[in-house]
């Protein structure tokens, strides 16, 4: 079997952190990273199953790949990730030339399951205990944790990373496969997860993002003591080299006042919340199980609000919901415009199978409706985001370089600059011009235009990367 591999991940940050854990743990067995799938001996795909296209996104790839197969029966074909929990064997059924189908709770026996497979030449199909009819103790135990075996080469940017703080999600919201895919919740111990903040700051990582699929979940006994993600973030902050700290995704049940002050008050602690609200509406929201009403979450936002005033919100919502009609979606439309999110992440639902949704409703909202309000709702929160963005022209910024723009690529510009992107610390987009010898420092940006989504300037000082 050749060792060569090709990885692509569609999805969350969840899934990415995953595939630059993978990447990291095939290295470390003697595997070869390749940047284009036409030079892999191992195709892998990790796959997300939160909505129907991404699935079909894969299906249709894995689709183009049979052809290859045939051709050179010596390569092999993985299919990793939620979806492959999701849809198991159903995925052999479908793309027969398929070889692995691992599940995100089996990613770290890969190098194994490989040997496997080039002993046995069978396709072979890992994946973690299903949640019903089985004790949670032996679920917990099926999810095997994914061990960084960390190469600051792997990451987007060696100067940012993700830090996963939890595992799973126990919300069931009835629109979601998460719990069903991703397992229980398990928090990590605060001692692993600072070994692993101080080994990314020695490797020169600046900034780091705390995920969990509901990050603010987060609790940890030991000796006596609760640890809760304020707690966490407290202790990270400390940590020499570390100059930005962020956390997502939160759940709005669980946006506790130590958390806000620990953002209020921990410089390092970026003034960026992401805080799902999923839709405007209360009947909508108990159809959902999501455990608040609209009051409730307004309420969340005026604590945010008055505890970290200038704090940057970010929202999802979900249109077209099983009975969603057009005073549901009014009411979403009001909680937007009267909200004013920095941005929000609008999708169509999709229904997924073995959720409560599919099992008790109807998808019976027409699809020329769902994108009719997609749509909408999406133009409302750009007007809204462009008109929160204008405060920033002519003001100075503070970004972290993070590289040259997907826009421009290496492309450079008339006077031989680059343009450059990076974040502020309440992660918004900027792009400006500048050499790259500036990725990875923290430069003072003076802002001269906006759009919905990105501030635009240039540069006024930079400052070397240091602690």
């Amino acid at each position: 079997m050749g060792k060569r591999f090709y990885i692509e991940t569609v999805g969350c940050q969840m899934n990415e952190l995953d595939s630059e854990l993978v990447i990291a743990a095939l290295l470390e067995a003697g595997y070869e990273y390749v940047p284009r799938r036409q030079d892999a001996d191992i195709i892998l795909f990790n796959t997300c199953s939160v909505r129907q296209h991404a699935e079909d996104k894969i299906y249709s790839a894995l689709g183009r790949l049979k052809h290859l197969k045939e051709q050179k029966p010596g390569k092999i074909i993985g299919v990793l990730g939620c979806m492959a929990q999701k849809d198991q064997g159903l995925i052999l059924k479908r793309a027969p030339h398929v070889d692995l189908v691992v599940g995100p709770g089996q990613v770290a026996r890969l190098p194994e399951l490989l040997q496997k497979l080039g002993e046995s030449g069978s396709p072979i199909v890992e994946v973690s205990l299903d949640r019903r009819g089985v004790s949670q103790q032996r679920v917990r135990a099926s999810f095997l944790p994914l061990d960084r075996k960390e190469r600051p080469s792997v990451r987007v940017t060696p100067y940012q990373a993700y830090v996963r703080v939890m595992y799973g999600c126990d919300k069931f919201c009835t629109y979601c496969v998460v719990p069903r895919v991703r397992g229980p919740e398990q928090s990590r111990s605060p001692s692993e997860i600072l070994d692993e903040v101080r080994q990314l700051a020695d490797q020169g990582c600046l900034e780091i993002t705390l995920l969990g699929q509901t990050v603010n979940s987060y609790h940890w006994t030991e000796g006596g003591k609760t640890w809760r993600l304020s707690d966490v973030l407290a202790e990270v902050h400390e940590v020499e080299g570390i100059r930005r700290i962020k956390f997502v995704t939160n759940y709005p049940c669980d946006m506790t006042p130590d958390l806000l002050q620990a953002v209020r008050d921990l410089p390092k602690v970026c003034p960026y919340l992401h805080v799902p609200a999923q839709s405007g509406s209360n009947r909508i929201l108990q159809r959902m199980k999501r455990g608040y009403t609209v009051e409730e979450y307004r309420e969340m936002l005026a604590a945010i609000r008055e505890t970290i005033p200038g704090a940057a919100i970010t929202s999802d919502f979900i249109v077209g919901f099983c009975g969603e009609t057009e005073e549901d979606f009014a009411a979403t439309v009001k909680l937007v415009e009267d909200t004013r999110f920095k941005n929000s992440f609008i999708f169509k639902y999709s229904p997924r199978p073995g959720t409560k949704a599919a099992e008790l409703w109807p998808d019976d909202v027409p699809e020329e409706v769902k994108r009719d309000r997609n749509n909408e709702l999406l133009a409302i929160q750009n007007r809204i985001a462009e008109e929160e963005n204008r405060r920033f022209v002519g003001q100075v910024v503070e970004v972290l370089v993070e590289g040259p723009s997907k826009a421009s690529g290496k492309q450079r510009q008339s006077d031989g600059s680059l343009q450059l992107t990076g974040r502020t610390a309440c992660d918004r987009i900027v792009v400006f011009p500048g050499s790259s010898d500036l990725v990875g420092q923290f430069v003072s940006v003076k802002i001269e235009a906006v759009s919905a989504v990105t501030l635009f300037g240039h540069v006024l000082a930079a400052e070397a990367a240091v602690s």
